[in-house]
């Protein structure tokens, strides 16, 4: 299955430019309408989507996906139902690469053979875990890679030599550079020192390709972005644009579309 996430980043460097990867939170504002997102935004020229599963707790998250979170809660939404989702949208004919973005807790709670083996089936491209360090998590990485799945990891501007070596040797799809300290969320700037970063990174992950998120909010952040490494994530301001959609009686389907066309049109180097 991981397969979807090499075709995509090949495709994107034959059309030289970066991947597109947009996050939705699942069961946000409910299941049916996170059905009807996926499809839509790869024909609105997301190259992946990263499937955020609900959680109590996400640590990683600033409140824009924090509130997503908690409504999807409230809905019923968590790990199950989101497997649930992403199975509906393959049985209907969806070949977008899906990356399950999410915290480790719920998937001890099911229990990790049974995680793999679920997610293989509901058609998971690859997994990433924003709570599982790569120091800890290479007997999962390698659970998911036996099975077809690509563990992302995440790196920060603060990983040191020794974990993006590791974090290289246990990834598969893409790398997630993470493109400043804290918690995801909008920003007016990209770090000045980002390019540094990226190539600091890209030295060490030789062909994997590296996807730069957080804080990528506007068509000049993913121009700047795309620039620089093979992917460019966004995900704040969509769950807001979704959230506000949602409270003046829009469609958050179209609206959300909408809003990745204008983002797309950045990814050209």
């Amino acid at each position: 299955m991981s397969g979807r996430l090499e075709r995509a980043f090949e495709r994107a460097r034959a059309e030289n430019r970066a991947c597109l990867i947009i996050f939705v939170e699942a069961s946000d504002p409910d299941s049916e309408t996170t059905a009807r997102m996926i499809p839509a935004l790869g024909e609105a020229g997301a190259d992946i989507v990263e499937l955020g599963v609900p959680f109590s707790d996400p640590i990683a998250d600033g409140p824009v996906i924090q509130r997503a979170s908690e409504r999807a809660l409230l809905q019923g939404g968590g790990l199950r139902p989101s497997l649930s989702i992403l199975k509906k949208v393959r049985s209907e004919g969806c070949e977008v690469p899906v990356v399950l973005f999410g915290y480790v807790n719920p998937v001890l709670a099911m229990g990790e053979d049974a995680f793999i083996s679920e997610a293989r089936e509901a058609g998971a491209d690859g997994v990433l875990f924003t709570d599982l360090p790569p120091e800890e998590g290479a007997g999962l990485c390698r659970g998911l890679i036996r099975e077809g799945l690509a563990p992302v990891n995440l790196l920060a501007p603060t990983s040191t030599e020794a974990r993006i070596q590791k974090a290289v040797s246990i990834t598969r799809g893409f790398l997630y550079l993470v493109s400043r300290p804290g918690v995801t969320g909008e920003r007016k700037d990209l770090p000045a020192e980002l390019p540094d970063l990226v190539a600091r990174v890209k030295k060490v992950a030789g062909r994997l390709p590296v996807a730069v998120g957080f804080g990528i909010a506007t068509p000049e952040h993913v121009r700047q972005a795309a620039r620089l490494a093979d992917g460019v994530v966004v995900g704040s301001v969509v769950v807001r644009c979704c959230e506000e959609a949602v409270l003046s009686g829009k469609d958050p389907v179209s609206e959300v579309t909408r809003l990745v066309r204008s983002l797309a049109g950045g990814l050209a180097r």
